[in-house]
């Protein structure tokens, strides 16, 4: 019984979701030409083969960028609940601390390496 509004909110997002699709396509202009079939990028015309060799080094640091991202998504909680432990403040401090100092040792571990070098 508690998911009710959820449900009634999810179905609700659908029907109007749905009845602006239809609704755009049935309303909607209807012009077909070659230049609008072609396919587009960012507004940059195409230009190559689709499948062109894409650095490494590239996708390397795409990932290093996720996964800093989403150990920096770990400070939010931390920062919500600090004030609540006001009797063991300096315990949550020292594990933020620690939890950073592995941040930054595999920061200057990836910087040493070169992987955000971008030759």
């Amino acid at each position: 019984m508690e998911y009710v509004p959820v449900l009634i909110l999810m179905a609700a997002g659908l029907v109007i979701g749905g009845a602006i699709l239809l609704l755009s396509h049935f309303a909607g202009p209807k012009i077909a030409n070659r230049f609008k079939d072609v396919p587009f990028e960012c507004g940059v015309p195409r230009f190559g083969g689709a499948h062109q060799r894409v650095s490494v080094r590239f996708y390397l640091v795409a990932i290093l960028f996720l996964l800093f991202d989403v150990e920096a998504v770990f400070f939010f909680p931390w920062a919500v609940v600090y004030r609540e432990y006001l009797s063991i403040n300096a315990f949550i401090l020292a594990e933020m601390a620690v939890f950073v100092g592995v941040l930054l040792l595999g920061y200057f571990y990836i910087l040493k390496k070169g992987a955000l070098e971008w030759d």
